[in-house]
């Protein structure tokens, strides 16, 4: 087959028997089998009331059930909304909350946490399936248990709705409009071609990462739409993707830099017992990769390696391995589908090897927060949007990023922003001022501090640190609390309340090179 037919649906009917997607268990999927699971989910969610426009949560992760859930939405017309696994019960609550969603699904692991969400958000008993056994779900084989596996009537294309949080903390939904047409009708891999990489060509990709990222699951359903097998990972460990690589002859993949410094520290004889010389494009971003890690990768896997820069909301920009050891430090050139720009505080374009805000324009359309007006208007200049990451374009049209969005720490490839985590801070009677912000982890990139200030009559010191962490543990994901706290006399603040943040994080920078 030199030329897939458009979509996942259409090359099932054509090929049923090709094997589309290998689980972590290893269990072998063909296309005919993954097409009627979720065929009978479209019906079992369209039992439960959901109609085109409609937005459904999952709590799940990498496994079939969260692609059957992707390809249910995506002929059906749903909203599938997917949710960070790592998030405690009243983080999930808001989503499920303000995406509208009518059903969700959750798996066992993550059981407790999704109950709690679920009793907080209103759900319904009746509308909570789980993968597995959890108090309070009904199982997830009940939802599809009777459902005819055909294709749907009236299938029209859904999407994925995303949450990013902002500088408020609270998280909100990335809402594409929905064409209203077939799915077959947009061409759902075109994205990869960004990248180089072309339909069915013996490609293999294998999903490392968490799915509930916007990045991963993009690239893994382009892959799919356009005839290329999967291998997911559940829980990743560098040594077992080295050998998934070489047992699957993998051929792309989408990477954070904390996964290349983990690969890089396995003793020489682990590195050297695999094959990898199958890959052709290893692609990372999500945050900023060192340059000697970079250098030590491309050292070892070759040119594949490369490297994009985008949001949620949009991208981009695209560099290849050449490109980076050109200019090193680069994220690369704009995409085809993308413009980038570089605007001063006043609005002003600014010409090449000036320092500005990053702005980029998507031609494939636009997007809204949903239920948030003022801040899907906020941080736009006509059709270009910013998500507020400082940089400059070299005379070939070259990114280079010089800060990130202001004060967000970004630990392991995961955005986390601070203003959320000072505001738990600031629940604990004994913190009178706080701040978090990002300070060296030779894994993770950055890990978070804080530093308090201590209310009137409470002594600084080791049990009012491990207290207020306690409080933390209460209230936030695990990835999102500090790791430690530091207790100041007086937060430096100037006469209008402004925090001057620099000043704290400076000293525990001292001697490293701050990844911008």
């Amino acid at each position: 087959m030199s030329q897939p037919p458009n979509g996942f649906w259409a090359q099932a009917q054509q090929d049923p028997e090709r094997v589309v997607l290998i689980a972590p268990d290893g269990a072998r999927w063909t296309a005919a089998r993954l097409h009627a699971e979720c065929n009978r989910m479209v019906h079992g969610l369209r039992a439960a009331g959901l109609r085109p426009g409609d937005a459904f949560a999952v709590v799940l992760p990498n496994g079939v059930e969260f692609f059957t859930a992707y390809l249910a939405a995506a002929q059906a017309g749903f909203y599938v909304v997917p949710v960070n696994h790592h998030l405690i019960g009243p983080e999930i609550a808001w989503i499920v909350a303000d995406s509208g969603a009518k059903v969700l699904l959750a798996h066992q692991r993550y059981g407790d946490a999704a109950r709690a969400a679920a009793d907080e958000a209103g759900l319904p008993d009746t509308h909570r399936y789980a993968v597995g056994d959890a108090a309070g779900f009904r199982p997830y084989a009940e939802l599809l248990t009777g459902q005819p596996d055909g294709p749907p009537a009236d299938r029209t294309s859904g999407w994925v709705m995303n949450y990013t949080s902002g500088t408020t903390g609270r998280p909100r939904g990335i809402r594409r409009p929905l064409s209203g047409t077939p799915p077959e009708e947009t061409y759902l891999g075109g994205f990869l071609a960004i990248f180089g990489i072309k339909p069915f060509d013996n490609n293999v990709h294998l999903v490392c990462s968490p799915l509930y990222h916007t990045a991963v699951l993009q690239f893994a359903a382009a892959s799919l739409h356009i005839g290329h097998r999967l291998v997911l990972m559940d829980k990743w460990t560098p040594e077992e993707m080295l050998r998934l690589i070489d047992n699957h002859r993998c051929t792309h993949t989408h990477m954070v830099p904390t996964q290349f410094h983990r690969l890089l520290a396995l003793p020489a004889q682990i590195r050297s017992r695999y094959d990898v010389s199958s890959m052709r494009h290893a692609i990372h971003g999500a945050a900023p990769c060192p340059d000697h890690i970079k250098r030590a990768m491309i050292d070892w896997w070759g040119h594949c390696v490369e490297e994009y820069y985008a949001a949620s909301e949009g991208g981009g920009a695209f560099a290849t391995a050449e490109d980076w050891l050109k200019k090193p430090g680069t994220v690369g050139k704009s995409w085809p589908i993308s413009e980038l720009a570089i605007f001063d505080d006043d609005g002003n374009r600014l010409p090449p090897g000036e320092l500005g805000t990053v702005y980029m324009k998507m031609s494939t359309g636009g997007f809204a927060y949903h239920k948030d007006e003022g801040k899907t208007r906020k941080n736009r200049i006509g059709e270009y949007f910013t998500v507020g990451d400082l940089g400059y374009l070299d005379e070939d049209g070259y990114l280079f990023l010089r800060d990130r969005k202001i004060d967000m720490i970004i630990s392991g490839g995961v955005n986390i922003y601070p203003a959320e985590i000072e505001a738990a801070l600031l629940t604990h009677p004994a913190v009178a001022d706080a701040a978090a912000f990002g300070i060296p982890h030779d894994d993770w990139g950055e890990e978070v501090k804080a530093v308090v200030e201590p209310a009137e009559g409470h002594v600084p010191g080791p049990e009012l640190a491990q207290a207020i962490l306690a409080r933390c543990a209460e209230r936030l994901a695990g990835y999102k609390r500090p790791r430690s706290v530091d207790f100041i006399e007086v937060m430096p603040r100037d006469p209008n309340g402004k925090l001057y943040k620099r000043r704290l994080r400076e000293p525990y920078w001292a001697g490293h090179q701050r990844p911008v």
